[in-house]
């Protein structure tokens, strides 16, 4: 089974402490109230192996109850699917050799219950006012809503900064396509400003998660900028990468995301990925492209006559100069489709050059 990144781990804890959901609701009622709290959720045998005294309740989850429950001392038990509240006034007696870098005893407590269990921990503090979520190794303090808004906002400009870039960038490869006069090295800068996207792209999605139902407009404002790059971004990897089973091009794409920005800065790194020897990087040697990326915009011309083209020709300036009757020797595509593919290809051409800055 697939071991979930950092990242992905957050974003399943946010989603389960969303503002909108009644657990959140919970939260944020004992937070105002200022009596502190701490919670567990999961029941599992390590969870009761370091839970003494207190009382069973086993009744539904409310807010209201989680409120008036936390004025007491002791911690609160959960189910794992947050539906119930099974034992409260509880105390924790983690592992004493657990390290912990808190300082006050109910976070302390907290991260070493988290530690040793494996399980959701939650300490609400009585005088910071702020909720902190642990599970393993994980640590997150929640943010205020005004504050995650205002950061969303600020990474939604950027992404639309960096987005005009990108799309300036991949106009510029595609017109160098048609002229036949791509480098290795143009490719891996439009593959690391695509991963440039991405990355805000996934910090934008962390303050959506955190949001909960208060993220709507900034999902939406997303969503819009964002578009259909992934999908374009795996198109392009079609192009120019060596191997391009699907297999490899998910390496490829896990790969880019577990690089450290200053390592996707380094071409080196990207044409390695991409199957070539890094000395290309520096190289002015020519690439063609397979032409997924610019069939791909011919409208209605299905993936697998796009596939059966590129088997044909293996290269788009061969697509290119291909004459009708060439066209339509290929499996799947007649007369009428072959003319579609060239006034399609002659369009786009004719664009990318007026968009173009040299």
């Amino acid at each position: 089974m697939k071991e979930l990144s950092q990242a992905e781990k957050i974003n399943r804890l946010l989603k389960m402490v969303a503002p909108g959901t009644a657990f959140r609701d919970g939260l944020e009622n004992v937070l105002r109230a200022k009596t502190g709290g701490l919670i567990v959720v999961g029941s599992t045998p390590q969870v009761m192996d370091v839970v003494d005294g207190g009382f069973s309740i086993d009744c539904e989850f409310s807010p209201n109850y989680l409120y008036e429950l936390a004025k007491m001392d002791g911690a609160i038990i959960l189910s794992d699917d947050l539906k119930r509240i099974l034992y409260a006034n509880t105390q924790l007696i983690p592992d004493s050799s657990i390290s912990s870098i808190e300082t006050g005893i109910r976070h302390r407590t907290a991260e070493r219950v988290a530690k040793q269990t494996g399980e959701l921990v939650i300490s609400i503090s009585q005088r910071r006012n702020i909720i902190t979520l642990y599970k393993g190794n994980l640590r997150y303090a929640l943010k205020e809503i005004g504050v995650i808004l205002t950061k969303a906002n600020q990474a939604i400009q950027t992404l639309e900064r960096y987005q005009v870039v990108l799309g300036q960038a991949l106009t510029n490869l595609t017109a160098s396509e048609f002229e036949q006069m791509v480098t290795i090295a143009e490719v891996a800068g439009v593959i690391q400003r695509v991963e440039m996207v991405l990355r805000i792209q996934t910090e934008i999605d962390r303050y959506i998660t955190e949001l909960g139902a208060e993220g709507r407009l900034i999902s939406m404002q997303m969503e819009e900028l964002i578009g259909t790059i992934e999908e374009e971004f795996r198109l392009l990897l079609k192009d120019y990468g060596r191997d391009i089973s699907e297999e490899r091009l998910n390496e490829i794409i896990n790969g880019l995301k577990r690089i450290t920005d200053n390592e996707l800065m380094d071409a080196n790194q990207i044409v390695k990925m991409l199957g070539y020897p890094m000395a290309a990087a520096q190289s002015e040697e020519v690439v063609p492209t397979r032409g997924y990326r610019v069939l791909n915009k011919i409208p209605r011309l299905p993936n697998v006559i796009i596939h059966n083209l590129v088997e044909r020709f293996g290269a788009l300036h061969h697509v290119i100069n291909a004459t009708i009757d060439e066209l339509d020797e290929v499996d799947g595509i007649g007369e009428v489709r072959a003319r579609t593919i060239r006034s399609g290809l002659e369009r786009i051409q004719e664009q990318v050059f007026i968009d173009r800055q040299i």
